[in-house]
C-alpha cells in the first residue's frame, strides 16, 4: 500500500527540503510512523521550489503549488499521486478541505483522510461550504474521540465518513539515567517537577503556581523547573513567585532551552505537570512518557488519551486538585520503565505506525468496496 501524506501549509521561504523537515519535525514523525508498519509513504508538501528527497523509508516532495489557485493546486498535486500511483492521501489538517475537496475532484476515486492539528470548528455562516468540502473525505482523525463531537454536533462529518482515534503525533525521546540528567542540568527537588511549555493563559501557568505552593505545604523539597518559549504571562508568574515565601526560591524560571536540553531535563525529572485548557495532543506530555516520566496533567481528552493509567489527571484550573494530585504522585507512581512500557505500547513511532496502517488499510478497502 502506497499513502501520500500532503501537507497544504507552505514551506517557510528560503528553506530548502532538508532544512524544512529540520523545522517541522512532526511531519518528518508522522511519516516515518506509518513507513515504520509497512507501508509505503510519500510526502508532498506545497513550496516555492521543486525538491525530492528520500531519506529514512520515506520519499519527501516539495511540490511548487502553494501560490496557485485551489484547482491548478489539486491538478498538479493529482498528476504527481498518479505517477506515483498513491492508494491513499493522507492531508494533514481538518483545515485543508477545500483542498482535499479540490483533490477529489481530480481523483474521485482516491480514498481520503484528513488528521487533525488543533483545527477548529467553522463559524456557523460558513459550515454550508465546509460540509460539502468535509462530504468529499472517507476518514478523519483525531488524538481522542472526543475531539471529534464538536464537528459531529455542527453536522458537518458525514455520517459515511470513519473516524479514526490515533495519537496527533509521537516523539524520538528516550530514558536515561536519572542521577546522570541531574547532574548535567542542575534539577533537584523531591519530587522534581517540570514543566514544558509557553506561559500563556491557555497553558494556565499561574494555576500552575497555586497547585505548587499549596502542594509544598505537604511536600517541602518540592522544586518546579519551568522550561518555556514564548511568555506574555512572564510578568504575572514573575510577581506572583515574588509574593509568596512557599514559591519563591522553589520555582526555577529556565526560560527557552534547546530540544536537546529539554530530553535530558525531562530524564531528570521525577514528575511532568501541565496545566492545559485545550489541546489537539499534547508534545511535551508524549516527550516526558517518552522518558519515563509521571505525567500530572490536566483532565482534558486529549491527555485522557494518552496518558492511560500511568498519569494523574486533575480538573483544569482546580490549585487544590492538582496539589493533591502532586502529593499522591510523589508518594505513589508508576516506575520510569512502567511509564515507558505504556509508551512503547500505544504511542511509540511503531504504534502509531500499526495504527495509521490499519486505518489505511479500512480506507482503502471500503473504496475498494464501493468503487464500480
Amino acid at each position: 500500500m502506497h499513502v501520500a501524506q500532503l501537507n497544504y501549509f507552505p514551506a517557510p521561504d528560503g528553506l530548502g527540503l532538508a532544512e524544512a523537515l529540520e523545522a517541522w519535525p512532526s511531519l518528518v514523525d508522522i511519516a516515518e510512523s506509518a513507513a515504520s508498519a509497512g507501508t509505503r509513504v510519500t510526502v508532498i508538501q506545497l513550496a516555492a521550489e521543486a525538491e525530492q528527497l528520500h531519506r529514512n523509508g520515506v520519499t519527501y516532495h516539495f511540490v511548487p503549488a502553494y501560490d496557485t489557485s485551489v484547482t491548478e493546486r489539486a491538478r498538479r498535486v493529482a498528476r504527481l499521486l498518479d505517477a506515483i500511483n498513491a492508494d491513499v492521501a493522507h492531508v494533514h489538517s481538518l483545515g485543508a478541505a477545500g483542498d482535499a475537496y479540490a483533490l477529489s475532484r481530480e481523483l474521485p476515486n482516491l480514498p481520503i483522510l484528513l488528521q487533525d492539528h488543533a483545527d477548529r470548528v467553522p463559524s456557523r455562516w460558513r459550515r454550508s461550504r465546509w460540509r460539502r468540502w468535509y462530504a468529499a473525505v472517507h476518514g478523519m482523525a483525531f488524538t481522542a474521540a472526543e475531539l471529534a463531537r464538536p464537528f459531529v454536533t455542527a453536522d458537518l462529518v458525514n455520517p459515511s465518513t470513519r473516524v479514526f482515534v490515533i495519537p496527533e503525533s509521537t516523539s524520538r525521546f528516550t530514558p536515561g539515567s536519572r542521577a546522570q540528567a541531574r547532574g548535567q542540568t542542575g534539577l533537584h527537588g523531591d519530587p522534581g517537577v517540570l514543566w514544558v511549555g509557553h506561559l500563556q493563559s491557555g497553558k494556565d501557568p499561574l494555576t500552575v503556581l497555586d497547585g505548587i505552593a499549596e502542594a509544598s505545604m505537604r511536600l517541602p523539597q518540592l522544586q518546579l523547573w519551568c522550561a518555556f518559549g514564548s511568555a506574555p504571562l512572564l510578568d504575572q508568574v514573575q510577581r506572583r513567585i515574588d509574593g509568596d515565601d512557599r514559591l519563591a526560591g522553589r520555582v526555577h524560571l529556565l526560560g527557552k532551552v534547546s530540544h536537546e536540553q529539554v530530553q535530558s531535563l525531562m530524564r531528570a525529572a521525577d514528575l511532568f505537570v501541565s496545566g492545559s485548557h485545550a489541546e489537539s495532543c499534547g508534545y511535551a506530555v508524549l516527550e516526558a512518557m517518552a522518558c519515563g516520566v509521571t505525567p500530572v496533567v490536566t483532565d482534558i481528552p486529549s491527555f485522557r488519551a494518552l496518558v492511560g493509567e500511568v498519569g494523574r489527571l486533575w480538573p483544569r484550573g482546580d490549585a487544590k486538585a492538582l496539589a493533591d494530585a502532586l502529593v499522591r504522585s510523589a508518594a505513589q507512581r508508576p516506575s520510569p520503565a512502567e511509564v515507558r512500557a505504556h509508551f512503547d505500547d500505544a504511542l511509540s513511532p511503531q504504534a502509531l505506525g500499526r495504527r495509521w496502517g490499519e486505518a489505511y488499510a479500512q480506507l482503502l478497502y471500503v473504496r475498494r468496496e464501493v468503487t464500480p
